[in-house]
């Protein structure tokens, strides 16, 4: 990840709100709590209306969450003291993308195989819920959207902070903003479809571009590679990081280069095991390569330094040095860290 996102406070949290309640509240306590009813919600009184509202509703969304609290509550009553505490467990720790992402071996993160090893049922019931939680049909419902406000509204307040207008998983792909009409879809850095708990977190939750969304990553869990937990980035890490890159060509007929011609190195060496991640789950270094092959991407890149040398009598190191510039000051616009990177490759090779 290039760089992070910051966080913005919005109205939607209140949803992982209540859904906090239902969990260690309702659901946690069904041991002890006697038959499933509205009463248990007396102590949120946002939540115990819009599940009054739910329960008199005929709306398929509002069966949908009023159902499964309800089908999931009962699977709780029969649980364990000691049950309920790894439980407890699992919510906190897929719900701290902070710890997640950087590997804390305290934080206990629980995918639905790892629950339907012994609570078959319950994983099937949290697949359903939590994976549909995220649906417009649940969302766009008046009693639930009078508390929560609207994704849409969200996502403007989002790019209103988050100025760049470029996708940090990748750097090339766009970020819709404030002047469009529409918006990028919200990836769920954990899968929704591998983890229970946390599809409604906007910590887990970040616009992406196309390609990174649907193209690369699609469930690829940056949590676990198969040979166990690893570190990866923070989508809204308090502190910025410096990614770099170097790139290294193989000969210097550009004109005839493919991939396999370009080696990609990525540093620095403290920040090894994220860039790992990063390179596998959004296909960096094939999507970087590809774009350094390009006709207008790369090839361009070269042809307009060498044009520029001709049209203002300059020599190629002086276009150089103000490319350097360019990549310090907006490193996002038009690919110039990636343009820098290449354009250095070339001047070593002897291209410039």
């Amino acid at each position: 990840m290039l760089f992070p996102y910051t966080y913005v406070p919005h109205q939607m949290e209140k949803m992982q709100a209540f859904i906090d309640f239902i969990f260690h509240e309702v659901w946690c306590k069904a041991p002890a709590s006697g038959p499933f009813g509205l009463n248990l919600f007396d102590a949120n009184a946002e939540l115990r209306e819009v599940m009054e509202a739910f329960y008199y509703s005929d709306a398929q969304g509002a069966d949908f969450f009023y159902g499964h609290v309800e089908r999931i509550y009962g699977l709780f009553s029969a649980l364990t003291s000691v049950q309920i505490n790894q439980f407890q467990q699992w919510y906190q720790g897929n719900n701290d993308l902070e710890k997640v992402c950087a590997n804390d071996p305290a934080t206990h993160l629980a995918r639905y195989a790892d629950i339907a090893v012994h609570h078959k049922d319950l994983a099937a019931q949290f697949g359903t819920f939590f994976k549909g939680l995220y649906s417009q049909s649940l969302l766009n419902l008046a009693a639930l959207r009078a508390k929560i406000g609207d994704i849409d509204d969200h996502y403007q307040a989002f790019v209103s902070t988050n100025t760049v207008g470029k996708c940090p998983f990748c750097g090339i792909g766009d970020i819709k903003g404030a002047h469009h009409s529409k918006r990028e879809a919200y990836d769920h850095y954990l899968p929704k479809a591998l983890y229970p708990f946390n599809s409604i977190n906007f910590r887990n939750l970040a616009p992406a571009c196309h390609e990174c969304n649907s193209t690369y990553k699609l469930s690829k869990d940056p949590a676990h590679n198969p040979a166990g937990r690893r570190k990866a980035f923070n989508p809204y890490a308090p502190a910025g990081h410096n990614v770099q890159i170097q790139v290294t060509l193989q000969h210097a007929d550009i004109d005839k280069m493919v991939p396999a011609d370009i080696t990609v190195q990525f540093g620095p060496a403290a920040l090894a095991e994220e860039l790992d991640t990063w390179q596998d789950v959004y296909g960096i270094e094939e999507r970087y390569k590809a774009k350094l092959c390009g006709e207008n991407d790369g090839k361009y890149w070269l042809a307009q330094v060498i044009d520029e040398c001709q049209a203002y009598d300059k020599q190629p190191a002086d276009i150089l040095a103000m490319r350097v510039q360019q990549a310090q000051s907006r490193p996002y616009a038009d690919c110039n860290f990636l343009r820098k990177a290449f354009l250095e490759a070339c001047q070593k090779i002897g291209v410039l």
